[in-house]
């Protein structure tokens, strides 16, 4: 809350006020008035429209100021406060940021419109270029239309006579090809009666062939039986002999065993007859070396039958005469 005022400062603050009020109403009545009359005024406010915009801006603060200055007069004088200058603060605050949003918003709009204007002229200038290309492609298109009829006017020509020409030597080739045909069909058939004649002598042949071969197979179909029944006997045979021939073998085979036994025993014994002497031996060998190097020692040193006998002592030798 604001701090109550003394009356001196509140006379002291009405004075002040009143004294701005009657300034700024000399001065407002003064400026609305300062170019009239006056070409050259006119023509610098005409050619700079921005100076004559902040002097008309200048002239609704003056209004705006006086206004306010009136009304926080009439408030100290009646009630000693000044609330109405803060609202009027704040509401001048309020009408600055929206006329200030206003303009941005402008500034904004106005920015969209030149560009959508440049896109319309980009747009303008790319659809007159591709009308122009159309316009070009359109005539070159013509221009290959009459090219396309004259060509086809002369490929139809030349398709007619081709497709007479074709028709004559297609005339003459199938009548050359009908005569062909004709001498095949001819030979054809000249062939086919030498085909039936022959069918007609092999089926003979064939028929003759075969009753041969009934014949020779009734006669061989006999001879298998006989010699069936010759190799059954003598399968018979084999199988007899073959019983005789294994009893003989298991026969052979014990008494292979039999001796195979007495081999191998006989060798045995030959072998340990063999260890036997070979010890033998080989105790003679050495009882031998140990009778050898035991008649080496006892004549070495002179012992048992090898001991020598003691030879007698000299006597004392005489002194030497002096």
């Amino acid at each position: 809350m604001p701090v109550p005022l003394s009356g001196v400062e509140l006379l002291g603050l009405c004075t002040v006020l009143q004294d701005c009020a009657a300034q700024l109403s000399v001065l407002g009545h003064i400026m609305p008035d300062t170019h009239r009359g006056r070409p050259e005024a006119d023509k610098v406010l005409s050619d700079y429209p921005q100076l004559y915009t902040e002097l008309m801006s200048v002239g609704f603060f003056n209004q705006f100021v006086a206004h306010v200055i009136a009304d926080v007069l009439a408030e100290l004088q009646e009630r000693g406060t000044f609330h109405s200058l803060l609202f009027a603060v704040g509401e001048e605050k309020r009408r600055k940021a929206n006329l200030l949003d206003i303009i941005i918003r402008e500034e904004g709009g106005r920015r969209k419109t030149k560009a959508l204007q440049r896109q319309l002229l980009d747009i303008r200038k790319e659809k007159t270029l591709e009308l122009q290309r159309r316009e070009e492609m359109t005539a070159h298109l013509k221009d290959q239309l009459q090219e396309m009829k004259a060509k086809t006017g002369l490929e139809r020509k030349y398709v007619k006579s081709s497709a007479e020409l074709l028709v004559y030597q297609g005339q003459k080739i199938n009548t050359h090809s009908e005569k062909q045909l004709e001498d095949e069909i001819r030979l054809q058939q000249e062939r086919l009666e030498e085909e039936r004649r022959v069918h007609m002598e092999m089926e003979t042949f064939l028929k003759e062939h075969q009753t041969s071969l009934g014949e020779k197979l009734e006669v061989w179909m006999e001879r298998y039986e006989r010699d069936m029944e010759d190799k059954q006997q003598e399968l018979n045979s084999l199988r007899n002999n073959k019983a005789n021939n294994l009893s003989q073998l298991q026969e052979l085979a014990k008494k292979y065993r039999d001796s195979e036994q007495v081999v191998i025993e006989d060798r045995m014994e030959k072998e340990a007859l063999r260890r036997k002497l070979e010890k033998e031996h080989m105790e003679r060998d050495a009882a031998t070396k140990i009778q050898s190097w035991w008649r080496g020692t006892l004549v070495r040193r002179g012992l048992g039958p090898y001991k020598k006998g003691k030879k007698p002592k000299e006597g004392k030798k005489g002194k030497k005469k002096k």
